[in-house]
């Protein structure tokens, strides 16, 4: 139950930098990186997220 609890929270935070991402797009201006960093979360919540399912998967907890 925990597992899922995780891959849900992970899901959340990854919509959560598309929207902070999208934000930052349209109100900043050229030289600001933090739309950059933003897209760093998001690359690494979505690693951490494939892991998850790929744990969740193999240890028989998603079946």
């Amino acid at each position: 139950m925990w597992l899922k609890l995780l891959i849900g929270l992970v899901f959340a935070g990854m919509v959560i930098s598309l929207a902070a991402g999208a934000g930052f797009l349209l109100r900043d201006d050229s030289s600001s990186r933090r739309l950059l960093i933003s897209l760093k979360w998001r690359i690494g919540l979505a690693c951490l997220l494939m892991m998850l399912l790929i744990f969740g998967f193999l240890s028989g907890e998603l079946g």
